[in-house]
């Protein structure tokens, strides 16, 4: 018996081959069948413009499911992005509130020592 031929229609074009391991994995954990094509192994490692776009496919029956799964995908990123990340600016703030301190107590021995 001879195979089915399967329509694969593109589901969106991702530049450099991580990004698009990482969103070919996320879909196939969902459930839909994913092919990858492009310039996934490059011999210059990296790709530039053109040269770095890969097509994220999924069979054509898929598509308008994979495409949800595609707009929670990015509705997730940025809502990880809003989020404030209390430990880098409490650390930014003691870090200057320290060099304050020191370059007040330096600032009288420069002008009394002449460093």
């Amino acid at each position: 018996m001879a195979a089915e031929r399967v329509r694969l229609t593109c589901l969106t074009t991702i530049r450099g081959p991580f990004a698009a391991h990482v969103l070919a994995a996320r879909l196939t954990d969902e459930g839909f069948d994913v092919e990858l094509r492009g310039p996934l192994c490059s011999a210059y490692g990296l790709g530039l413009n053109e040269m770095a776009e890969i097509d994220v496919m999924i069979p054509h029956d898929q598509i308008s499911d994979a495409s949800y799964v595609l707009l929670v995908t990015e509705v997730e990123q940025s809502l990880e992005e809003r989020r404030p990340r209390p430990a880098a600016d409490g650390l930014w703030l003691a870090r200057s509130a320290l060099a304050l301190i020191l370059i007040v107590m330096l600032l009288p021995m420069v002008r009394v020592f002449g460093i």
